[in-house]
Parts: C-alpha cells; structure tokens; sequence
C-alpha cells in the first residue's frame, strides 16, 4: 500500500448528518431561527450549504443524546452572531469543563486551539437546534 493508498478518505470532502426526529420541526427551525434554507431534498432529507461544505438533517426516530458538539460554525465576529441568534430566539448553552467556561455572554475563551490554524485560540458558544443537536459557532483568536 502506498502513501496515496494510506490517505484514501483525504481527499475526500467532509459532511453532517444531523438526526431529526421531526424534519419539518427542524426545517422550520433552520429556516426562520439560523436564516437557513436546504439547497436540495429527498424524501426523509434536506440539504444545506454554508460556506462550500453541506451538512444534512435526516428523518430518524432515534436522538442525539446532544452531549457533544455535533457540528460548527467558525464565524469572523461572534459577538455579532450570538446577539442576532439570542434575538431571534436562541438560548446559548453554559459550559463548565476543564480548560474553559463560558461567561455571562454565553461566550467560552479557549487557549491553545489549534495552532495549524494560525490561531491562539478561540472563543466559542453552544446551543441546541429544535431536535436537540448540539452545535457550536466558533471565532479563531489570532
């Protein structure tokens, strides 16, 4: 096996899948809360774009059980964001584990991440979508 044959999936581009448990529950949501509409749809699915990468919610009757981070945006100001967010209605997540917390904005300070990235670290916040998937939107500090 050679290097190009080790590094199959690199080359490849990555993408979401979100569960819902109530698609148009969740259309709803992404629509009039995020600003978001799908791209495309099938039967049990929608499609999204934000910024050339896809992500999808699909028809499911299981759950998330929404203890991590399932997805994320990085954003250039995410003051401006969580303001527009909590104005249309999103409660932001409190997060209290070793290394950071976020503050009275809902705003998480994160030293130290990623420094491929060209970043010092970053600042984050967290919230739910109508189905209970955890996202997060996120800020490199550089």
């Amino acid at each position: 096996m050679n290097a190009d044959d080790r590094n199959i999936l690199a080359r490849g581009r990555v993408a979401t899948r979100l569960p819902a448990r109530d698609l148009d529950r969740a259309r709803r949501f992404y629509a009039e809360t995020l600003g978001l509409e799908p791209v495309d749809e099938r039967p049990g699915g929608l499609l999204y774009r934000c910024g050339g990468t896809d992500f999808a919610l699909f028809a499911s009757t299981g759950a998330s059980a929404g203890t991590f981070t399932q997805m994320g945006w990085e954003v250039d100001d995410l003051q401006a964001v969580v303001t527009e967010l909590r104005r249309r209605g999103v409660a932001f997540e409190e997060v209290d584990v070793p290394g950071f917390r976020t503050n009275e904005d809902g705003i998480a300070d994160i030293q130290g991440n990623y420094p491929s990235k060209g970043a010092r670290g970053e600042r984050a916040a967290w919230f739910r979508d109508s189905e209970g998937n955890l996202l997060g939107i996120g800020e490199p500090v550089v």
